[in-house]
């Protein structure tokens, strides 16, 4: 089974999936982690009367297709299924009503949740706006954007599951007063950094955009109407903010609550952090995505549609047994999710299967074909759910839900979902959601400052096949970010191998509308805009999108976040012009944790008495080095200073220790000193050296120290690059409506 992983997905399993000993080391492997959760999904049918036998083979069918990499699960079940914490959801939304109290046991709630691994979304629009008078305070309100300060706050110091930084969406809707404000909170990108945010998008405020009207903004605390507003320009506002940097989001939240299947127990306020997943207040869901590069037939250039089938059945089945083993943060989220069994079902790989068939993805021919394969999954998918609830009874809230009233009995109140699938697709080894190609070709960095050359291997399999593959060839295609420009490849290879920028953004938006007919609850992706696309080609989008049944959209302008950055060997790379100018990506330390800890050596120097902390990663490596000389003040200290800094961004860049060490060792000053033993230390920087050393040895000596990982960056030609992976410090990359890296897997979302 392991030789169908790559390195790249070995090392993405390593970091985040696999069990680990106390020490850190793994124990499992990626056999052993498929096993692991086949069978504690599996077990669910136990409960249904199922013998041990039948359970055996349900366990064997499930692990089968996840070792195929022919479906794939969400991160959460991956990592936690078969094991003490047992959460098995990825995203969860919360409500927030008008108290003190309420806000703040959500946040709890929240934290919980963000610890299990996990994100939320919240809709801040119960809350009364800024400035609103708190009669049992006698005081005023702060708005809902300082109340969602505190929960970006609070975000900030959790890692979800031990593994990631949790993330959040954050809705206010558009009557809201405070909606100027919301548009233009993430105006800077390093505030409130742990949300998307979206604003709720009503059909009246769009027949008001249209026919250039005004519309009520309404205080959710009184329900009173406190002024009115023009329409076009409160869009006008929101459509400028996107091309600026990529938020707000865009939720048309009246689409989203007409397929609301069970609108006798509520209306849906609210989304998980990508957008994809609408759910009631304390409703959970976990998804799944089946890997479309899987279900073709080679020979016939077809799509395998027994496959699908089985595999859809399989996965459906899976999914609702995941309901049952989970164990949910707290009982209000186990109870509302049990109610409504809502489960999401998606799709990877689907730029793969395209030039598998031999499709462009910006073509009538390929907008069919999703149409055809989404209709497909949903109509297999409801068939089977609706086997299970002749098993197993259907879902709870059943009565007086749209399934009742349509006389069809089913398991699952929501059946499918495409949602983000980054850190799973590298493990598949298969392109993300239903996003077109990220590169054709680029290169990774290995030892020595190396670069290794990565074609993708279907474009590699049809260069060599038509006999114009060569590394010279590649190596043009990496510097220009695709082929569709480049002659000497063929046209028909042109039109079928596209990248995301190659595609106009109707293209996009067609594709994801088309996605959505068969989508129960919400698509995830992006609609990629060049950098010179004007605001008004954005605006035009957001229409097409609304008017094309897309239940929201986010967009992202290339290079419209500030900081454009990729850890790399060497100091600075150009990596691509764009109408003449160059982008360059510079050495991007990574992030600094809130929490660190380290040691304070004590050494006699010729300056007097100087101390030297050193503080380490999860590795025990050095991260950051500080220095404290017993005398205050002067230049020493300035100086002492300056090389901590330095020395500290060389650690969290990746430099290896010895290398620091060694420029260090041997300067000299005015006054020398001799250290107990006889060891001479000519300077305060060649003190620094040796304290590092030292502990270094100490640390081998001990079996502490572990390897300092190679980082392998990704070097891509500026494509929807946001910043800096906070784990590994490779290019952030802005895709299916979330932040990934393409070097470790880690996903905000």
């Amino acid at each position: 089974m392991e030789s169908n992983l790559t390195q790249n997905a070995l090392k993405v399993l390593e970091k985040r999936y696999l069990t680990k000993d106390d020490s850190g080391n793994v124990v499992e492997s990626p056999e052993e982690m498929f096993e692991r959760v086949a069978k504690h999904i599996a077990s669910a049918d136990i409960a249904y009367g199922k013998s041990e036998s039948q359970v055996k083979e349900i366990e064997k069918s499930f692990c089968n297709m996840m070792s195929r990499l022919e479906f794939m699960p969400n991160s959460p079940t991956l990592m936690n299924a078969g094991r003490p914490l047992g959460q098995l959801s990825a995203c969860f939304v919360l409500p927030i009503n008008d108290s003190i109290s309420s806000i703040f046991d959500t946040l709890k709630a929240t934290s919980l949740i963000h610890k299990s691994g996990g994100g939320t979304g919240f809709d801040f629009s119960r809350l009364r706006p800024r400035n609103s008078r708190v009669r049992s305070t006698d005081g005023v309100s702060s708005g809902p954007i300082s109340f969602m300060k505190v929960y970006n706050a609070a975000t900030q110091e959790i890692k979800q599951g031990g593994r990631r930084r949790g993330a959040n969406m954050g809705i206010l809707r558009v009557d809201h007063p405070d909606i100027l404000d919301f548009i233009t909170c993430k105006d800077d990108n390093k505030e409130i950094t742990n949300f998307n945010i979206s604003i709720a998008i009503t059909d009246e405020f769009m027949k008001q955009v249209e026919e250039d009207g005004q519309y009520d903004v309404i205080d959710p605390h009184t329900q009173e109407t406190v002024k009115t507003l023009k329409a076009r320009e409160v869009f006008d506002l929101i459509v400028k903010q996107a091309w600026k940097n990529g938020e707000p989001g865009i939720v048309f939240i009246d689409q989203i609550n007409k397929d609301n299947p069970t609108p006798n127990i509520g209306k849906i306020e609210s989304t998980n952090p990508c957008g994809e997943q609408p759910l009631l207040p304390y409703e959970s869901c976990n998804l799944g995505s089946i890997n479309l590069s899987k279900m073709v037939k080679e020979k016939e250039r077809a799509v395998d549609w027994e496959g699908l089938k089985e595999i859809t059945h399989l996965a459906v089945h899976f999914l609702d047994n995941v309901i049952d083993k989970n164990q949910f943060p707290f009982s209000e989220i186990g109870e509302k999710t049990k109610l409504t069994r809502k489960i999401g079902l998606g799709v990877m790989g689907w730029a793969d299967m395209l030039v598998r068939l031999g499709l462009g993805y910006d073509s009538d021919e390929a907008i069919n074909l999703a149409e055809e394969v989404m209709g497909f999954i949903l109509n297999e998918a409801i068939v089977k759910s609706q086997e299970l609830s002749e098993e197993k009874g259907v879902f709870p809230a059943y009565q007086g839900s749209v399934w009742d009233k349509k006389g069809i009995k089913i398991r699952n109140a929501t059946l499918t979902t495409i949602a983000p699938t980054g850190t799973i697709s590298i493990i598949s080894s298969c392109s993300s959601g239903v996003e077109p190609l990220f590169a054709l070709v680029y290169t990774r960095h290995v030892m020595d400052n190396d670069r290794l050359l990565k074609v993708n291997p279907y474009f590699e399999k049809e260069a060599q096949k038509r006999g114009f593959y060569s590394e010279d060839l590649m190596k043009k295609i990496e510097q220009k970010g695709s082929c569709a420009h480049i002659m000497e490849i063929p046209e028909d290879v042109r039109n079928i191998f596209v990248t995301a920028h190659d595609i106009k953004p109707e293209w996009h938006i067609k594709m994801q509308a088309a996605f959505q007919k068969f989508v129960h609850n919400a698509t995830s992706k992006t609609i990629n805009f060049t950098n010179q696309a004007s605001v008004e080609d954005v605006k035009n989008a957001y229409i097409l999108a609304y008017k094309s049944g897309c239940k929201g959209m986010t967009i992202y302008r290339d290079k419209s976040r500030e900081e454009q950055v990729i850890n790399i060997g060497n100091t600075t790379m150009e990596v691509g012009k764009t109408e003449g100018a160059s982008v360059n990506f510079k050495i991007a330390p990574r992030p600094r944790p809130q929490v660190v800890k380290g040691t304070t050596t004590k050494v006699v120097t010729g300056c007097g008495t100087l101390y030297v902390t050193i503080n380490e990663d999860e590795n025990n490596q050095p991260f950051e080095v500080f220095m404290q000389m017993g005398k205050a003040g002067g230049c020493a200290a300035s100086q002492l200073e300056a090389i901590g800094r330095l020395v500290s961004m060389s650690c969290r860049a990746g430099v290896d220790t010895k290398e620091i060490t060694t420029q260090l060792r041997g300067i000299r000053c005015p006054a020398p000193s001799w250290e107990k033993g006889g060891t001479r230390i000519f300077s305060c920087a060649d003190a620094i050296a040796k304290v590092i050393e030292d502990r270094m040895r100490e640390k081998e000596a001990k079996g502490e120290l572990q390897p300092q990982e190679v980082r392998m960056p990704v070097y891509v030609k500026g494509k929807n690059i946001v910043g800096v992976c906070p784990d590994c410090g490779n290019a952030l990359l802005h895709e299916e409506g979330c932040l990934k890296c393409m070097g470790c897997g880690y996903s905000k979302c």
